[in-house]
């Protein structure tokens, strides 16, 4: 069962950086699979300046690396598509604009495989939430087409978000 502040995909962008203000946090994204959409979301909400400090779209893992602290090793041995990667651009988002939280996604929206991962392997990344220690990722299976899988993980990355800063895990 879903908690009631748990909203509708069109009020989720506002929910979300409602619950940010409220609390006194601030956010920052770095986005591969979704190059920005996650970023500009939370951007169309008016009073977003109150929370968002910026986003790093790193769709290349040298700017993964260098801008965000990405392990290169790690890169090599897991590729971009892993929760270790997702947890890490999320801390280095956090670290790079110095906001409280920081949230991810990298993943395969198609229409090939890549690195061995089948398209709809999406990973969101999230650090520094309220009653969580250590960065996490959380594996999605989405379908569809490119734009879909795209959408999609902004959506589940709200609701995500949602779910962290009211309580719900």
């Amino acid at each position: 069962m879903e908690p009631a502040e748990l909203v509708d995909a069109e009020r989720l962008p506002a929910a979300v950086v409602q619950l940010l203000i409220r609390r006194g946090l601030t956010v920052a994204t770095a986005e591969s699979l979704t190059a920005g959409l996650l970023a500009a979301t939370l951007a169309e909400v008016p009073g977003a300046s109150g929370t968002l400090q910026g986003g790093v779209v790193a769709y290349q893992n040298h700017v993964k690396e260098r801008l965000l602290g990405v392990d290169p090793g790690l890169l090599v041995r897991a590729g971009a598509v892993d929760a270790v990667v997702a947890r890490q651009m999320a801390e280095g988002a956090r670290r790079v604009t110095g906001a409280d939280v920081g949230i991810s996604t990298t993943g395969v929206a198609g229409p090939d495989a890549h690195q061995g991962k089948p398209v709809g392997t999406v990973y969101v990344g999230l650090a520094g939430m309220p009653g969580h220690a250590e960065p996490e990722a959380v594996l999605l299976h989405l379908e569809g087409g490119r734009e879909a899988i795209r959408w999609n993980t902004v959506r589940r990355g709200l609701q995500l978000m949602q779910a962290r800063l009211t309580g719900w895990t």
